[in-house]
């Protein structure tokens, strides 16, 4: 990861010339006078500092701290540009390490841990923000902690609103691209309401299939979305339906619940279909896709009589149709 190549950017200002008497100078600023020294570790610290501001940071970071620790009393145009250095170099290392223990070291506690001095530094630090919108799907999936979910959520609808106001980081890694990073958090977002929030869910898998990014096309896209309907709105139908009209002669009102409760089967059948289409014979996928097609089969036959005739020329073609909305 390439450090500090904004915000030193703006900060690179003074520049070193040495005298054969080897006096401390910096172009002088606005007509301000040349600042001379015979004092040798003064000259030799800050040369150390120039020296490696580009070709190695941690060592120019030592540098400017010590030169601080001799001189820093002095308030002029030197430990001032210091202090501005020394504050954004920490900036950036609280960046990076929160970025490394998510991404890299899948220490989503510590991640965590640090989310807040690094959005206080930046509230709108959109690289971060996503890291952290992500990272509550990371810890879930990897480490099989939930912990992190609702901060995580807050944190990726931040990041959503950012980028989609046109804010960008300086790079995308580990993402592609703002298309793969936006439906990656919608992706994280509804994965996380599955349990407590299922309809919710839906909305944030159809908004997934709406972005043109791999995730697009990834049958675990279109089983969750599945898993969304079946555990919202159809078993809440479902439930309604058991209550209300169970063994009681047929209404139009019943009629119309269970009409509704259909249009649902409907959409869990399609997705489940999307789901086994994009499988296809990729072989890691296969485990699943043999799940999918047995709960596929069982929906399709409940709606046709019992019965799977054109099932596979539905999954065939379902690709090519628009996919339903609720």
């Amino acid at each position: 990861m390439t450090k500090h190549r904004v915000t030193l950017a703006l900060l690179f200002g003074l520049a070193l010339a040495f005298s054969a008497s080897s006096r401390l100078q910096a172009q002088p600023q606005n007509g301000t006078a040349v600042q001379e020294t015979e004092d040798a570790v003064k000259v030799t610290t800050y040369k150390r500092f120039v020296d490696n501001r580009e070709p190695n940071p941690g060592v120019a970071y030592q540098a400017a701290k010590d030169y601080m620790v001799r001189y820093g009393k002095e308030d002029d145009q030197y430990t001032r540009y210091l202090k501005q250095w020394i504050t954004a170099f920490e900036k950036d290392e609280r960046q990076d390490a929160l970025l490394r223990a998510i991404y890299g070291e899948k220490n989503y506690a510590g991640g965590f841990a640090m989310a807040k001095r690094v959005m206080a530094d930046d509230p709108e630090d959109v690289k971060s923000l996503i890291a952290l919108g992500y990272g509550g799907y990371l810890a879930t999936t990897n480490a099989k902690n939930e912990t992190f979910n609702a901060d995580s959520e807050r944190y990726a609808q931040k990041a959503i609103q950012l980028l989609e106001s046109g804010k960008a980081p300086d790079a995308w890694e580990p993402f592609r691209n703002k298309e793969d990073a936006l439906a990656s958090l919608h992706y994280a977002i509804g994965f996380n309401e599955l349990k407590l929030r299922p309809e919710e869910a839906i909305g944030r898998f159809i908004k997934v299939t709406q972005i043109d990014s791999d995730l697009k096309k990834t049958p675990s896209t279109y089983y969750l979305l599945a898993v969304a309907y079946e555990q919202g709105p159809y078993k809440r139908l479902s439930a309604d339906y058991t209550k209300r009209f169970a063994d009681q002669p047929e209404t139009p009102e019943s009629k119309a619940a269970l009409e509704s409760l259909n249009k649902v089967m409907d959409l869990i059948i399609d997705a489940y279909a999307r789901a086994v289409a994009l499988a296809g014979t990729d072989p890691q996928h296969q485990a699943k896709k043999a799940e999918w097609t047995k709960r596929l089969t069982d929906l399709y036959k409940f709606r046709h009589q019992n019965s799977d005739a054109g099932l596979n020329e539905f999954v065939a073609g379902v690709l090519v149709k628009p996919l339903p909305q609720p």
